[in-house]
Formats: C-alpha cells, sequence, structure tokens
C-alpha cells in the first residue's frame, strides 16, 4: 500500500495482491520506523458501512472505507481513475481521500480495456 499526503488531500494506491487481501477481509498494514524507534503505522480495511472514514485506532491511523463502493469500483479495472470519498476534517475542512489500484498492475493483470471508437 501506497500513501500519498498533500495537505487535506490524501491517496491510497495499492496492488492487484493488496486488492485481493483487502476483499477477502484481510486488513492492509503499512508501517515506517522513524528515528527514535516511534512507528507510524496506517490500516487499510473494507467496512459494510456507506461512510468511509479515518481515525486513530491505537497507535495507527485506520482507514475504512465502504467495500460497496471498492466493488463498484472493481468492475470498472483496469482504469486511471480511483475512487474518491470526502471526509469531515477539523475546523470545517474536508479531507479528501482517493483510493485507486494500479493501473499498471491492472493491466497486466486483467489486460487493457477494450477502446471506445
Amino acid at each position: 500500500m501506497k500513501l500519498q499526503i498533500s495537505d487535506q488531500q490524501w491517496r491510497l494506491r495499492v496492488s492487484e495482491d493488496e486488492l485481493q487481501r483487502l476483499r477477502g477481509g484481510h486488513a492492509l498494514v503499512s508501517a515506517s520506523t522513524l528515528p527514535g524507534d516511534a512507528v507510524l503505522r496506517f490500516v487499510l480495511e473494507l467496512v459494510p458501512t456507506s461512510q468511509a472514514s479515518v481515525g486513530r485506532d491505537g497507535d495507527s491511523w485506520k482507514f475504512s472505507l465502504p467495500a460497496a463502493s471498492v466493488d463498484a469500483y472493481v468492475e470498472r479495472l483496469p482504469c486511471r481513475d480511483g475512487v474518491d470519498f470526502v471526509l469531515p476534517g477539523g475546523s470545517d475542512v474536508a479531507l479528501q481521500l482517493a483510493f485507486e489500484v494500479d493501473v499498471r498492475d491492472s493491466v497486466r493483470r486483467r489486460g487493457a480495456r477494450p477502446r471506445r471508437h
């Protein structure tokens, strides 16, 4: 899982293998050990709700995405677009969260989509 952060826009990108693990009910975990033995950990899971959420879970940041939204997105793969969620943030500033499957990995696994004329 790759996480890209730019102010209030966060992007999560996964491989096809990671997507299959997610859809199989397993959470994805990404951790970085920082100086002083601090650990920055992110967890991604699919949940049976209609809203995405992000929050603290112990010493981790947990992203919970609606399984139905991800399933609908998977039907479009491979594609360059992801699925976007807008989450309320502090001080009335929304957090934009994008979820994507690596398009190059999808093309290798699924083949290219037929072009429209």
